[in-house]
């Protein structure tokens, strides 16, 4: 039975918005018919356009996809950058006569360009900050392809509402900050107008994946499958991958992740977390900014999907049905060039001259930070009144400067934290001002980017408490500051040696980056106050020696190099993409692309049918644990339907039915005892019986078990420490379960074991090894048992495919 997200991905596909409870299904149609230009595409398949333009969900998905199996040398390689938004910024003109676009030179996602060879084209796919008419949305998505190279996603209001608003900002968002719903109020970072509740709310992921379904139709009308390089950004666009893999099964698929993200314990309370993971996996790389961050999606993958990552060269990839997702750790950094031009700005200095003026004879400590709930600002200015008040001498002298962007969320819980930062600002200031100074200088507006150059300039230290944050580029703007522009001859520059200190939160992405920083828990406000203390009473020449230290790493590591590390591992992950057998299996989210062997051929059922009906004798081999009932740990039975079917194919006279399993023989007699005519080999081989009316033989002489005497103990030692493990006792084998213990200590305490009862054995002639949630202690003996049971089994399948008369003989 399939689950509800796979027949809704399923409804989204075939556009079936009425299942889904979604209206707007006319808008979205009405929108299609204001497509902008098709740009033109390169084919090296035999097909028509119209295979490319539409997508049969009736056909096999293996057959879906139109890249060839060698790339093209036709077309020069493209990056395809898909993001929620543009890096443009739209504005209606003043006589209301259309509108007039202009890059947004703050976007992470134009400065990125600065990384990727000049030779690759850079395409953007994203929505606009800007309402734009149905009836004008020809005309402005044209003039972004030909003007900017930008493909804009136009969202229906009611779906952009729930998308962006019920689901990024109200599941995702705080869930990756680590906050759950324990209530049904809604978030903090929620608008008042959403539907919903705090809650996980079904309709909302719906909207979810039919909005990423909208920016995978407008990809689809812009790529070249065979040469293009699609990068997909943050949290909002996570099922993407998906659909692009389902449509173009060799596609270059690229993610990273802005946010954070948080570790199992909290992201499996999501209860669309497989869904989601299975769509990240359909990429060939998936980025983060951290260890932290990546280590908890793998031990995700690990927990909810089984899937273990492997590290080789320096590489992290997971093995995911025959395919290598990389894993990619890199901090994102800053644009220098833009930082520096704002530096020699002529505004620059008469605003550092009235700052200086204002500030003259005071350490400034400078806090910029978003006004939201996770920035931490209220602990801040807790730990900032506790330094003045353990430390008088600051009293008078030092001022904290907060510069709060504004918040860009409504909810209770930001309105509590607002109420609080005022509250303590008055207290603040009344209890420590003075005549001429105030120890808080709070800014609650939009500050240009000059003045907040300014602000690093004059500042001593910069302070981040946020207690999450996914990077936060805040001290590697400062320290850049502090350094001034190369070559600048400004009156107002801070002279002598370039210095500057950080006090930095652990939960922030930058924070590993910076070694030189004063890292604190900001939910500890004597330790933050004291750190604060530490870092404006340092000597001087240690200011010196760190500043020059996290300069040369910010100056070294800025988005240019991001951006290029990200492309050269993507071309690197992908570059057997051609030269694969790949097909695309499964359903809904459950799809995914298995790559094989070059030399692999799929059987084909038809030339088996035959085969089996026209052979005279014919020997059919069985395992039991996940072939005839699923694999558990639970001792299954087979059901009633099993039971008939092997007794079925035991009455054919020409078959020879063998059921081979690791399971004791009482067991599987007594299972299958309803099947006369069923051969068993139980134990790997140990015993095999033809029929049930024959006796249980052993395939080898009888041996002294007496090592069990001392395999047993050590199993048992470690059976007692981990919850959840079992030792299953056989005739010929010891086993260890731990299939149900916890997957990250079993499968520690399964390599501890492993090498326990290696060195208790080590003079015993058996063989220790382990497997799927096993370790196996057998006679050496066993693996000749293997290799005579092959023979047999080959003799059997020549038995069959010779027929009767050669087969006898056999």
């Amino acid at each position: 039975m399939m689950s509800r997200s796979y027949t809704n991905l399923l409804d989204l596909a075939e556009g079936n918005f009425a299942a889904l409870g979604l209206a707007g299904g006319g808008a979205r149609r009405r929108q299609g018919s204001f497509g902008l230009k098709r740009m033109s595409r390169v084919m090296t398949v035999p097909g028509t356009l119209s295979e490319l333009d539409g997508e049969d969900e009736s056909e096999p998905a293996a057959t879906n996809s139109v890249a060839s199996d060698a790339p093209s040398s036709l077309a020069a390689d493209r990056m395809i950058v898909v993001s929620n938004q543009l890096p443009v910024v739209a504005r209606r003109r003043p006589d209301g006569r259309g509108w007039s676009f202009s890059w947004d030179e703050d976007s992470l996602l134009l400065q990125l360009r600065d990384g990727i060879p000049d030779e690759m084209e850079v395409l953007f796919v994203g929505s606009l900050r800007a309402d734009v008419p149905v009836a004008e949305q020809d005309e402005v998505s044209q003039a972004l392809l030909d003007r900017f190279r930008c493909v804009p996603v136009f969202l229906p209001d009611h779906l952009n509402d729930r998308f962006y608003h019920g689901f990024c900002k109200r599941q995702l968002w705080p869930l990756f900050h680590y906050m759950l719903p324990f209530s049904s109020s809604a978030s903090a970072t929620t608008a008042s107008s959403s539907p919903g509740n705090g809650r996980f709310d079904r309709s909302a992921w719906e909207a979810y994946v039919l909005a990423n379904k909208f920016f995978f139709e407008k990809v689809v009308e812009v790529i070249n499958p065979e040469d293009d390089y699609v990068w997909v950004h943050d949290y909002h666009l996570m099922v993407l991958p998906t659909f692009l893999r389902r449509r173009f099964n060799r596609l270059r698929i690229g993610f990273f992740l802005h946010s954070p993200f948080p570790s199992s314990e909290i992201y499996r309370t999501l209860p669309v977390r497989e869904e989601i993971l299975k769509a990240l996996l359909n990429c060939d790389l998936i980025g983060f900014h951290t260890f932290d961050y990546a280590r908890h999606f793998l031990s995700c993958c690990s927990r909810m999907l089984g899937i273990e990552y492997q590290s080789k060269r320096g590489y992290i990839g997971l093995d995911y049905f025959g395919r290598t997702v990389g894993i990619k750790i890199m901090p994102v950094g800053i644009h220098m060039g833009q930082l520096q031009s704002g530096l020699r700005l002529p505004d620059r200095e008469w605003r550092l001259s009235e700052l200086q003026q204002q500030f003259e004879g005071k350490t400034v400590l400078l806090g910029v930070d978003d006004m939201d709930i996770f920035k931490g600002i209220n602990l801040k200015l807790l730990a900032f009144e506790n330094m003045l008040r353990t430390h008088p001498k600051w009293q008078g002298r030092a001022v904290l400067v907060q510069i709060a962007n504004p918040a860009r969320g409504k909810g209770k819980d930001l309105e509590t934290i607002q109420a609080e930062i005022e509250e303590s600002c008055r207290r603040i200031n009344g209890d420590f001002g003075q005549s001429g100074y105030s120890p808080v200088v709070f800014i609650d507006r939009d500050v240009s980017s000059v003045e907040k150059i300014a602000y690093y300039t004059i500042a001593e230290c910069v302070v981040v408490t946020a207690v999450r944050d996914g990077m936060n580029l805040t001290p590697y703007e400062y320290i850049v500051c502090r350094q001034g522009a190369p070559g600048s001859e400004s009156t107002s520059e801070v002279s002598g040696p370039k210095k500057s200190m950080l006090v930095v939160s652990e939960f922030i992405g930058c924070s590993p980056s910076l070694s030189g920083a004063i890292r604190v828990n900001p939910w500890n406000i004597e330790a933050t106050a004291e750190g604060m203390n530490e870092a404006i009473s340092m000597p001087e020449q240690e200011k010196q020696l760190r500043h020059e230290k996290h300069y040369r790493y910010v100056s070294s590591h800025d988005v240019a190099y991001w951006s290029r590390s990200f492309t050269q591992d993507l071309e690197r992950a992908c570059k057997d993409h051609f030269r694969r057998t790949c097909w695309g299996i499964g359903l809904g989210f459950g799809f995914r692309v298995v790559a094989l062997d070059p030399h692999f051929t799929k059987l084909n059922i038809d030339s088996i049918v035959n085969a089996y009906e026209i052979s005279e004798s014919r020997a059919i081999l069985l395992d039991y644990d996940g072939t005839l009932v699923p694999q558990t740990s639970i001792n299954k039975p087979p059901s009633p339907e099993v039971v008939s079917t092997i007794n079925t194919l035991c009455s054919d006279r020409r078959n020879i039915v063998f059921l081979v399993s690791g399971r004791d023989k009482d067991t599987l007699g007594e299972w299958f005892a309803s099947c006369p005519k069923l051969g068993i080999a139980a134990e790997h081989g140990y015993f095999l019986r033809w029929s049930r009316d024959e006796e249980w033989q052993t395939c080898t002489q009888a041996l002294d078990f007496g090592w069990m005497e001392m395999a047993k103990p050590v199993m048992n030692l470690y059976t007692e420490a981990t919850d959840g493990s079992s030792i299953e006792t056989k005739e010929s084998a010891l086993v260890w379960h731990h299939q149900d213990a916890d997957p990250g200590f079993g499968s520690s305490q399964a390599k501890e074991l492993l090498d326990h009862l290696e060195s208790v054995l080590a003079n015993e002639p058996v063989t220790v090894k382990s497997g799927q949630f096993i370790v196996e202690v057998k006679p050496q003996y066993l693996c000749l048992v293997a290799v005579a049971e092959k023979h047999l089994f080959v003799c059997l399948i020549t038995y069959g495919a010779l027929g009767r008369k050669q087969g006898s003989s056999c």
